[in-house]
């Protein structure tokens, strides 16, 4: 079959899957770089590919992409074996998440500097669990109703609750603004808000707050209402189906603390 066919074929393979659009750009650009390495899809040469992968990206970039070549594999009936992934090295600390101390100034600022809908946005964030493509997602039926229900890649609901004092205060901005119904989280031009142009504006305001970028990015939030809700509530199974995760050991990363979390304690407990 010809490769280009054979590509568009594929594409409609994964868009059965019912993956998002992300991930099917992602897996494109795998099978289409493995293609201009090599020209026949054989064993060996993908192993050759795994080793080119290793040489030049990080062990995540790495999975995802021999993720992406298993697919195919999938897709093609491959008779052999598949890919082996890299094992990662956990690490035994939670990094690059935004302290409280550091998300309530943000939270201030943006407020007394009326800037209502990054208040809002990082709110909804770090109060909900949601992912920056669910968020954007969210309408002003769904804040009146207190959830929004958003179907994963395999058809299932996953429910995410608005709490009752965002919901509140969420719908006091909302009559002030004159808005009773469409996408909650606008641009200037009256238009749902993209995830790319929240993760640009939040750089913007880590800078212009004197906050470290490194941990003023959208998933960040969604890690601190992971921590908050862990530490005032133990229940691991029902944080795991709030996250949308598929397995509960992806969740059990928030019962670590994170690296200045442990220095503090290192430097309270340690006096020897």
């Amino acid at each position: 079959m010809d490769k280009q066919i054979q590509m568009e074929e594929f594409e409609k393979y994964l868009r059965f899957q019912n993956m998002s659009e992300n991930t099917i750009r992602s897996y494109l650009y795998a099978i289409r770089q493995y293609n201009q390495l090599f020209p026949e899809l054989t064993y060996s040469n993908l192993q050759l590919y795994k080793l080119y992968l290793l040489e030049h990206y990080k062990p995540q970039t790495v999975n995802l992409r021999i993720h992406a070549l298993n697919s195919f594999l999938n897709y093609t009936e491959w008779p052999d074996e598949k890919i082996l992934q890299v094992r990662i090295q956990q690490k035994g600390y939670l990094d690059r998440i935004i302290s409280e101390g550091d998300y309530e100034y943000l939270k201030s600022r943006l407020l007394s500097d009326g800037q209502y809908l990054y208040y809002f946005l990082i709110r909804f964030m770090a109060a909900t669990g949601a992912r920056v493509s669910e968020v954007v997602q969210f309408t002003v039926d769904d804040v009146r109703n207190g959830y929004k229900d958003i179907y994963s890649k395999d058809n299932k609901i996953r429910r995410i609750y608005v709490p009752a004092l965002l919901q509140r205060d969420t719908m006091r901005w909302l009559k002030q603004t004159e808005r009773l119904s469409g996408d909650l989280f606008l641009n200037h031009s009256g238009v749902r808000i993209s995830a790319g142009g929240i993760r640009r504006q939040l750089k913007t305001l880590a800078a212009r707050y004197h906050l470290d970028e490194a941990v003023v990015y959208p998933h960040s939030f969604r890690h601190r209402f992971a921590k908050n809700f862990i530490e005032r509530c133990s229940d691991i199974t029902l944080l795991s189906n709030l996250l949308g995760h598929e397995s509960i050991e992806t969740t059990r990363i928030y019962l670590r603390r994170s690296s200045s979390e442990q220095k503090a304690i290192i430097n309270k407990v340690v006096d020897w």
